[in-house]
């Protein structure tokens, strides 16, 4: 229970930080679509470790490997099974604090909950789980490009106090080349140097940051989504916050909405160019009743600082008894810049999943 995720789409991750493997099993992919395993194999390194001196040192190649579900590049209608093996793990770096709680991490809840915790690293509580949704995700991205047009873009929009000003990115025409062109994944070079500089302090300090990515989807078609409990935005704040570190979540105008008045609010509908209705302002973030108006969807992440810094702090022995301690490992200062292509990949599993559930029920429809 708990690892497994969508309802036509069906993904299930395994495997723990240190253990022998990540990966997943992805059930109700459709027959015969042409996958491009280099796409898949991109998107992973994009998420991995190593990447520069701001981010993890642990070195993993993150080489996907396909078990199941594939003839050749097409798919076969049967699960696809997909493993990263994991080549730098490190138990042996935790001995030291095997008996202790880690401040704001799962050990003291995950053992509470079985009984037993994974003793290295976070266990399935660690990022090192959203390998596996990253290689599930590219999937579901190439299926929803090909078969729709849709395009999904996220960014670092924000570390720490320092944000991109409003108004200085162009959403609509916003590439992946363009977030990654610098290695904090923030297009607004002025605001990525500044981040860069913090991430770096930081760092030195021993210490960790978080922020906020933003998302955007261009090309979804209206239509998508269920009413009342199963909401788009229900879905993709059950994806969103179920990704590690992330404690918030916006989708279009979102908190800073309840400054206007509903007249401001409200999104005008007005006749679109070449036919059809389109709204002439996005407040709502391309949702209407939990369903996808045919506008670009828009949303904001919050994510918040790294548990583990290398500070003294309080904390507890699995008895009970206070204690002072000082973390050690290999982790990001800053999860974000790691976390944009984890986000794009929850994104495009929850609209992937609505899409096929649309189109089911059309065939119904359409057989009846």
């Amino acid at each position: 229970m708990g690892s497994s995720f969508g309802k036509v789409l069906r993904v299930s991750t395994f495997g723990e930080s240190h253990g022998g493997a990540v990966g997943c099993v992805v059930d109700g992919f459709p027959a015969g679509f042409a996958v491009d395993l280099d796409a898949v194999q991109a998107a992973l390194d994009r998420r991995r470790p190593g990447q520069s001196a701001l981010s993890s040192p642990r070195r993993e190649e993150d080489r996907l490997q396909v078990l199941s579900g594939m003839e050749g590049e097409l798919t076969l209608g049967t699960p696809i099974a997909m493993l990263v093996w994991n080549q730098d793990a490190r138990p042996e770096a935790y001995e030291h604090i095997r008996r202790l709680y880690r401040p704001s991490h799962a050990d003291y809840t995950y053992q509470e909950k079985y009984g037993i915790q994974a003793s290295s690293g976070g266990g399935r509580a660690s990022a090192r789980e959203t390998v596996a949704r990253v290689a599930a995700g590219a999937l579901a991205q190439q299926l929803l490009g090909r078969e729709l047009g849709v395009e999904i873009v996220a960014w670092v929009e924000q570390v720490g106090e320092r944000a991109v000003p409003d108004g200085a990115l162009s959403e609509e025409r916003l590439s992946r080349a363009d977030v990654d062109a610098d290695e904090v994944r923030c297009p607004h070079p002025e605001t990525a140097e500044a981040i860069a500089s913090m991430i770096a302090s930081v760092r030195d300090a021993g210490d960790s940051l978080g922020g906020a990515i933003r998302c955007v989807v261009r090309g979804l078609p209206a239509g998508l989504g269920e009413p009342v409990f199963d909401k788009l935005e229900a879905c993709l704040a059950h994806a969103c916050l179920s990704i590690p570190a992330v404690k918030g979540f916006e989708v279009g105008s979102g908190f800073s909405g309840i400054t206007l008045r509903g007249s401001q609010h409200n999104d005008a509908f007005v006749p679109a160019e070449g036919g059809g209705i389109r709204t002439r302002t996005n407040h709502a973030g391309g949702l209407l009743g939990g369903i996808s108006n045919g506008e670009h969807l828009r949303m904001r992440l919050a994510f918040k600082p790294t548990s583990t810094v290398f500070v003294e702090q309080d904390t507890v022995t699995r008895e009970g008894a206070p204690i002072r301690t000082s973390l050690s490992g290999r982790h990001d200062p800053c999860v974000l810049p790691r976390a944009v292509p984890v986000v794009e990949a929850m994104v495009a599993l929850v609209l992937a999943d609505a899409w096929l559930l649309q189109r089911s029920r059309r065939q119904e429809t359409q057989r009846s």
